[in-house]
């Protein structure tokens, strides 16, 4: 039997991105002999992230609307046209078995194009609030793989399958290296320690919320692994120079990080909601509010509801942080665990590559 080929599709956010690598090394695990061709948006991050993770990556012309901007979406016409007929091309050529799209405009003229061609295919949507691509790919594409509840409100009951978010697989035994990670971070391991995640390139507002309570976690003998993020990590750095602080512009060993950590604050992105689930940690939400469709709020509000997480929106932060951060502290870790069980989902990605085995055995 010939090896099997996919294609993959996604990206603009490493939200896309990394569930879509998760897959494909997933899949690698499954069929060693497989072929596997990653499409994404010219310019965009994908075609530097997929190829460090070893994969080949073709990219269309395609870019999303611009909101606000006519200018800026004069060109989309064409652009989707052009991408259209790349698609076409690139799908003759690599004869997929089997098309799987994980969100972002990239993956829309792929899995269109994968469905007329008669082509297997599946999305893979990590928010509870289904991104417009995925809503207009649901109508076409045979299966559904979803995270949250009640998303049948965006996609065909039918077609939907609850397996969860793909997440890095070394973080699903995170809890077991808490010793190991105290020791890489150099910590105390009498303090407690938060984590600040605000992605790779950094939230300012959360960076400035922490900037101003570093006195409230002196007072309370906390230390802080601090990603501030790429673009703030010159102003910020200055705080290295406090022992109870270590500011970084990016983290890369997260299944470190994760088991350092006694409580977090962060951003709300599916994959990260999916990863704080796993690991099972109070955790503070700080929504970013510049997300399309309010993405993050919506997430965030799903993992609170189990109640191991509080939701803070920006707007509020200055009054009520101080505040929801002292509960935070107060709750019970392992009732967290308890709870965060429920919406957790570790073997998300093994799901996922089940359902695809299963929809090429019925061919």
């Amino acid at each position: 039997m010939k090896p099997y080929k996919f294609i993959l599709s996604g990206g603009g956010t490493g939200g896309h991105i990394y569930p879509a690598i998760a897959i494909a090394d997933k899949l690698k695990a499954e069929y060693p002999d497989a072929k596997i061709l990653f499409v994404g948006a010219a310019g965009k991050m994908e075609l530097t992230k997929v190829p460090n993770a070893g994969y080949e990556i073709k990219s269309i012309w395609i870019s999303g609307l611009q909101r606000g901007s006519l200018v800026k979406n004069l060109l989309f016409p064409l652009k989707l046209m052009v991408s259209f007929f790349q698609s076409v091309f690139i799908l003759l050529k690599f004869r997929p078995d089997f098309a799987i799209g994980t969100g972002g405009f990239a993956s829309g003229p792929i899995l269109i194009i994968a469905h007329y061609l008669k082509i297997k295919t599946l999305i893979q949507e990590q928010n509870s609030f289904a991104g417009i691509t995925n809503r207009l790919l649901g109508k076409k594409v045979d299966l559904v793989a979803v995270a949250f509840d009640d998303m049948k409100r965006f996609f065909p009951e039918n077609k939907i399958i609850k397996t969860g978010n793909p997440i890095r697989e070394v973080l699903v035994s995170v809890n077991d290296k808490k010793s190991d990670a105290i020791k890489s971070f150099g910590l105390e391991s009498s303090k407690k320690t938060l984590v600040i995640l605000g992605g790779s390139l950094g939230a300012k507002k959360i960076n400035q919320i922490i900037e101003s309570h570093l006195p409230l976690f002196l007072k309370l003998n906390i230390q802080l692994i601090w990603q501030c993020g790429s673009l703030y990590f010159e102003h910020y750095k200055k705080y290295n120079e406090n022992e109870f602080v270590q500011v970084h512009a990016f983290l890369k060993e997260m299944d470190l990080v994760y088991a350092a950590a006694d409580v977090l604050l962060s951003r709300a992105g599916a994959s990260s909601i999916s990863e704080l689930a796993v690991i099972g940690k109070p955790v503070m939400l700080i929504p970013s509010p510049n997300v399309v469709d309010n993405h993050q709020f919506h997430n965030a509000q799903a993992l609170a509801k189990t109640g191991g997480a509080f939701v803070l929106s920006e707007s509020e932060a200055d009054d009520k942080f101080e505040a929801l951060f002292n509960a935070l502290l107060r709750v019970d870790q392992k009732l967290v665990k308890k709870e965060f069980v429920h919406f957790a989902k570790p073997n998300a990605t093994q799901a996922i590559v089940d359902k695809i085995t299963n929809e090429l055995k019925s061919n």
